[in-house]
């Protein structure tokens, strides 16, 4: 086992924080790619079609409100899963390099 860590993130109001993981299937190469840029400014590449996220409330409403210019409804599908509480992740592989300071590293 690699990395071991958690997300603090706490379920009352007053925390205006949430993780977030963002899963897509994008056929067309072009807008994958830009989707793929537009997560970077967001979060950070897990693999190649998955992204980990810690936003605020506000840039999670700003980035569903991108997602539908990247999505052919007939060929493509993209995935937000909003993880609340204390969660863990339990990874094995290549190593993840994060910069976020509410992260902590076991």
């Amino acid at each position: 086992m690699d990395e071991d860590y958690f997300f603090q993130i706490e379920d009352e109001i007053t925390d205006d924080r949430l993780f977030i993981l963002i899963i897509y299937d994008i056929t067309n190469n072009s807008k994958r790619v830009k989707f793929a840029k537009l997560l970077l400014g967001y979060g950070f590449r897990i693999q190649k079609s998955a992204f980990e996220a810690v936003l605020t409330k506000t840039k999670y409403e700003k980035l569903k409100q991108e997602i539908p210019e990247f999505v052919d409804k007939e060929e493509d599908s993209i995935r937000i899963y909003q993880i609340k509480g204390k969660t863990q992740v339990v990874a094995w592989g290549k190593e993840q390099q994060y910069n976020i300071e509410d992260i902590i590293i076991i």
